[in-house]
């Protein structure tokens, strides 16, 4: 019965790759799956948080890690996690709200984040740690929040006036304010996985989309897009999740040097993510497949006049308390305030 029991425990242990008496040496795998490649901030994030991860248990931890979509596309890598098929995901905080979630959807507010100190203020503060603690009752751990920089459009036409977007396939991702927001302008709002993306421009499936120029450019995205408006109207941002069974069930001095690798990825991500975006839109203009034009300041007020009316109207479903919390860390930021 002991050696059945022992068998037992070891089976237990390979399958949530937890170490036993009998696997002592056996290190415990965490697969980190993501959608981009490993040249975005997301995916440089994912690999210095494996090297870190790795280095800091002395190797008792392997991270496996799976990025442009080897493993799952959007719509499949939540559930792989919530089954425990792996354990570390980086998804959109958009793909929070068709599990339920919608609270993240805060996020996809246009014209919500003047500036990456807001943002950062509003991650690291009560409305992030705040969100985190909604993800538990799905089986979710949030561990960190990753920036990837402001998205811009793009499209085959120009797109300088908010007339211009008038009839246009625009690729989203899954949120009914991207939605709203994409209507709001004109446009009609396409839902599609980020792999298919590139294909879909290619074949006039879509007229066009919007997104990171890191994003963009590892994608190729610029093959296929005449032309891309610098828009800065809303922010791409990665919640870091673990499978909340396998998180608690690590050895508490293993999850605390987790959790130090996580805080150091983070701030790596943060010092990276302008630069990668910097140098992408640099060859972008490089290529020369793709004008890139800057939205005016005196445009950009009249899209974001017009864009303003969705905070209201999406304030019961992402949290009223959560929007006038960051219109105060907006005060603050502009003021000064620490």
């Amino acid at each position: 019965m002991k050696l059945r029991h022992a068998l037992i425990a070891s089976s237990l242990a390979l399958a949530f790759g937890l170490p036993t008496a009998a696997l002592a040496q056996a290190p415990i795998v965490i697969k980190f799956s993501h959608v981009v490649a490993d040249a975005t901030p997301k995916g440089k994030g994912a690999i210095k948080f494996k090297e870190l991860a790795e280095a800091k248990t002395k190797g008792r931890v392997k991270v496996e890690i799976y990025p442009n979509s080897q493993l799952y596309k959007d719509r499949e890598e939540m559930e792989a996690l919530q089954l425990g098929a792996v354990q570390l995901l980086a998804p959109s905080v958009s793909k929070f709200g068709p599990m339920g979630v919608r609270d993240f959807e805060l996020f996809d507010l246009p014209y919500m984040f003047p500036n990456k100190e807001v943002l950062f203020r509003v991650t690291d503060g009560p409305v992030g740690a705040g969100l985190f603690k909604k993800l538990e009752s799905k089986g979710i751990t949030g561990l960190a929040y990753w920036d990837n920089g402001f998205k811009q459009f793009s499209a085959n036409k120009p797109l300088r006036t908010l007339a211009d977007f008038k009839g246009l396939k625009v690729r989203i991702q899954s949120s009914k304010i991207l939605e709203a927001q994409m209507k709001q302008m004109g446009a009609n709002p396409q839902v599609m996985a980020f792999s298919e993306v590139y294909t879909a421009l290619q074949q006039g499936v879509v007229d066009g989309e919007e997104n990171t120029v890191s994003n963009k450019y590892t994608q190729k995205m610029h093959e296929v897009q005449k032309h891309m408006t610098l828009s800065d109207h809303g922010v791409i941002l990665y919640a870091v999740i673990a499978n909340k069974k396998f998180w608690d069930s690590l050895p508490a001095d293993v999850r605390k040097s987790l959790d130090e690798a996580m805080t150091e990825s983070t701030r790596y991500v943060r010092e990276i993510a302008q630069n990668e975006n910097d140098d992408a839109l640099a060859a972008v203009r490089a290529a020369k497949t793709t004008e890139v034009y800057t939205l005016p300041e005196s445009e950009r007020q009249v899209w974001r006049k017009a864009m303003l009316p969705l905070h209201e109207q999406y304030a019961p479903v992402v949290g009223k308390d959560n929007i006038q919390a960051i219109y105060k860390v907006i005060g603050d930021v502009a003021a000064g305030k620490k």
